[in-house]
């Protein structure tokens, strides 16, 4: 099945990351957003990247002003109607993908492939809230969109085979390497990560050592090109509880279970980057 027309659901961070190399790929793109302030803000922040990349010479004027001209705000999931692919980029949590995906099955047409950029959430039970659950299929995308080359291609139980050598052929298109993944909690790269993230929480909660030595541990030891604390202050401490949680629930090992200085952290506020303060502070 050929994608020419892409709609994007969720204007953060991830979304319009997601509608942006969507349309610099040659794809038309609506990016959907219910609140009007967080759409213009994700406009407004592809914009800003376009610009940045034509005073770096990675970009002409003309491919960005082609770009843009591909990229259409939405400000209803009735849009859908006119789209090949629809890919969700809301919150991590699956009663508001759940309620997601049940209303845009409805507008959909019914050759169109509706995907979730989950990073921990199983497929097949969001799939299930579809009258097509063969035509859905997980696109996880790395952050920022713009520059990591992965794309986790999730399967669930019902996903057709179609439906995946589709969305493998467009992740080529967007110039990202496609990796195959059943549909299990934290698929590959967050069962791997969390719990490494999580056992660096621990360090600290023990008082192995600080958050700067853990870091510079697996920084220069390890040869990351970011510490775990960095890393988690990035990704969002509430994120990676959500996605611990996630895990120790799929699994029922108590090797997932989450820090309890993660609990606490997120507990008082302190989310990381997005919230001024996590492991380290941000002004």
């Amino acid at each position: 099945m050929a994608i020419n027309n892409v709609m994007v659901i969720g204007a953060g961070q991830m979304g319009a990351g997601i509608a942006q190399v969507c349309a610099q790929s040659g794809f038309n793109v609506l990016l959907h957003d219910r609140d009007k302030n967080a759409l213009q803000a994700g406009i407004n922040g592809i914009e800003k990247l376009l610009a940045r990349n034509v005073e770096k010479k990675r970009l002409t004027k003309e491919e960005k002003a082609t770009t843009l001209g591909r990229l259409t705000p939405s400000h209803t999931l009735e849009d859908a109607a006119t789209c090949d692919l629809i890919i969700e980029a809301v919150v991590e949590n699956m009663d508001v993908k759940s309620a997601v995906f049940k209303e845009v099955d409805t507008h959909a047409p019914k050759h169109a492939i509706l995907a979730s950029n989950t990073s921990s959430l199983p497929i097949t039970e969001i799939a299930a809230e579809t009258k097509r659950p063969d035509q859905v299929i997980g696109m996880h995308f790395m952050n920022p969109v713009p520059v990591m080359k992965l794309v986790e291609i999730i399967r669930g139980l019902q996903t057709s085979d179609e439906t995946y050598e589709t969305i493998q052929m467009m992740t080529v298109q967007l110039s990202k390497t496609p990796v195959e993944v059943k549909d299990f909690p934290g698929f590959v790269s967050n069962r791997i990560l969390m719990p490494m993230i999580n056992e660096a929480i621990y360090t600290v909660y023990e008082g192995v050592a600080t958050p700067k030595d853990v870091d510079q541990v697996m920084k220069l030891g390890m040869n990351h090109p970011m510490g775990p604390l960095t890393l988690a202050d990035f990704i969002g401490l509430d994120t990676c509880l959500y996605i611990m949680e996630v895990l120790h629930e799929g699994f029922g090992d108590s090797k997932y279970r989450p820090c309890p200085l993660l609990r606490q952290y997120v507990k008082a506020g302190w989310l990381g980057k997005k919230s001024g303060k996590g492991f380290y502070e941000y002004s």
